[in-house]
């Protein structure tokens, strides 16, 4: 097959027909705003920044492993947690915390985690960037019922999704709903990186991470841990996450439905949610600190819809304050130096900073560029002083990266996000409907993928990482290196992506990442045969 690229940029890709798709007068306002989402205002004084120590959260303990595998048993259950200093706030937790606990596994082990539901409503759990069997990868129907729940609760489930919701009229297979508990099996056939994992509900994700569903997991390997980085209490991971707050200190957020029987929000938030809170590691605008040492920082954005341009201030002497070693999928080849970093809802980087650069008792803040007020400000990095030894290093060379070839690609398709004339959220044109795959791959083929959007979308491939080719028929952006699962794909913007299909035949999704516009239909499947 020989290689083709879209021509032109923005618009001339979109054309006027899928301009003409979106709703109006939204189109223009929508462009024009580029970046998604309308806040929601906390109705809580909001805490001084830098006030809270930066937790880290706790890795958790396998109930028992054999020669092959580990084994985890985490409970999803409400808990009463102290966020904001002072105040109460019931959230949706895996194991009592938020985020939930780390799971640090080992590539090439065998990795089950038994969930078990004691919340009020059902789930399902995605392992975001996990190479999974499509029994365990979160597909969204796929629920666990809370403990003592009937098959009443699945109807109530189904009759809400019909009440004017443009998934109206989906099903969920009996056979594929558990009560109680549900065993989820990851293989390890995976390089080291940086994952996490989330609730996958069809209609429901947003409401459910934005109440707590959500945590790292973490696989290594020797080909990482042969390298000189930083690691220990030097190797740190960073959720972020901007989330709001009502008066009783209750997470605020603008569900149509209170109850969360029907799913959706209400009109104003239909681009996504933003909080004028931003929580690391669920707490607010925290400080942490440092020696004069490198460290490695694992960013996640796991906010519902926030973009953020992330930068140090003060910038060290000579600027490069970030370097980059690895990205969704794990190591890059090469290093990539960067002033800030841009990073969607669900991107990973995991950079190094080395703090040796800055005079001892420098506070160096974590800044958001594309906030304002409160949200410009993300945490506090205190530089210390004591006298400290540092044997890590950024090796020229971190790996050897496989290459996808455009010319092995045996099919091209194209997706379209954009939003309907009716309001919706499409991918081609159609609302998600459960069971109707847009794409069937060949197992082990190569495909060349084409997304293009309206306006913002951070686009989300299940099962296997890619790597991408081209944004509007030119180079690749500054952040799309190595393998990746998360693209942000800008307004008015053409990227393509070189996917290839291993190890697992069965049903997928592709999808955007803003939570608000996947809850509203913003999904499609894809079976790999």
């Amino acid at each position: 097959m020989k290689r083709r690229r879209f021509l032109g940029a923005g618009a001339a890709v979109l054309g006027a027909g899928a301009l003409g798709a979106l709703a109006v007068p939204a189109a223009a306002r929508l462009l024009t705003e580029g970046r998604p989402g309308r806040r929601l205002s906390s109705d809580v004084p909001l805490p001084e920044p830098f006030q809270v120590p930066l937790p880290v959260p706790e890795v958790l303990a396998p109930v028992r492993s054999d020669a092959t595998a580990d084994y985890y048993e985490l409970t999803q259950r409400v808990s009463r947690l102290e966020i904001l200093p002072g105040l109460r706030t019931e959230a949706w937790t895996y194991g009592g915390s938020y985020p939930g606990p780390t799971l640090s596994v080992r590539s090439g082990r065998r990795t089950v985690v038994t969930h078990r539901n004691e919340l009020p409503v059902p789930t399902v759990v995605h392992l975001h960037g996990g190479h999974t069997p499509a029994e365990s990868d979160g597909y969204p129907v796929d629920l666990l019922l809370p403990v003592g729940s009937s098959a009443d609760h699945l109807a109530d489930h189904l009759a809400g999704h019909a009440a004017g919701h443009p998934m109206a009229g989906m099903d969920a297979d009996p056979a594929r709903t558990v009560t109680g508990t549900r065993e989820y099996a990851y293989p390890g056939r995976q390089r080291a990186a940086t994952l996490w994992y989330h609730d996958h509900r069809m209609g429901f994700t947003g409401p459910a991470v934005w109440r707590g569903l959500s945590g790292f997991h973490l696989v290594h390997d020797d080909e990482e841990d042969a390298l000189p980085l930083p690691r220990g209490e030097r190797d740190l991971p960073l959720m972020i996450a901007d989330r709001a707050f009502a008066e009783d200190g209750s997470l605020a957020y603008p569900a149509t439905d209170p109850d969360l029987a029907v799913p959706g929000v209400t009109d104003a938030y239909m681009n996504g949610v933003l909080g004028d809170v931003i929580l690391v590691n669920g707490a607010p605008w925290p400080r942490a600190a440092v020696d004069r040492a490198r460290y490695r920082l694992r960013l996640l954005n796991a906010s519902n819809a926030r973009l953020y341009r992330l930068e140090l201030d003060p910038q060290p002497s000579g600027g490069d304050a970030f370097v980059q070693i690895g990205g969704d999928g794990g190591l890059l080849e090469a290093p990539i130096a960067h002033d800030a970093v841009e990073i969607a809802p669900a991107e990973r980087f995991d950079l190094v900073v080395d703090f040796s650069r800055y005079p001892a008792g420098t506070d160096v803040r974590l800044m958001n560029r594309f906030g304002d007020g409160r949200t410009e400000e993300v945490m506090l990095f205190e530089v210390g002083s004591r006298p400290v030894s540092d044997d890590s290093a950024v090796p020229e060379r971190l790996c050897t990266l496989e290459r996808l070839d455009p010319e092995d690609a045996v099919a091209t398709r194209v997706f379209g996000f954009r939003r309907s004339r009716d309001g919706d959220w499409t991918i081609n044109n159609r609302l998600y409907q459960p069971g109707r795959a847009l794409a069937r791959p060949a197992l082990g083929s190569t495909e060349l993928w084409r997304f293009f959007s309206d306006v913002h979308h951070p686009v989300h491939v299940h099962l296997n990482a890619f790597q991408v080719l081209s944004r509007n028929g030119g180079d690749p952006g500054p952040y799309d290196a190595g393998w990746k699962d998360t693209v942000d794909l800008r307004p008015a913007e053409a990227v393509e992506v070189l996917v290839r299909f291993t190890d697992h035949p069965g049903s997928y999704m592709l999808h955007c990442h803003n939570l608000e516009h996947e809850d509203m239909a913003m999904m499609a499947d894809f079976v790999v045969e």
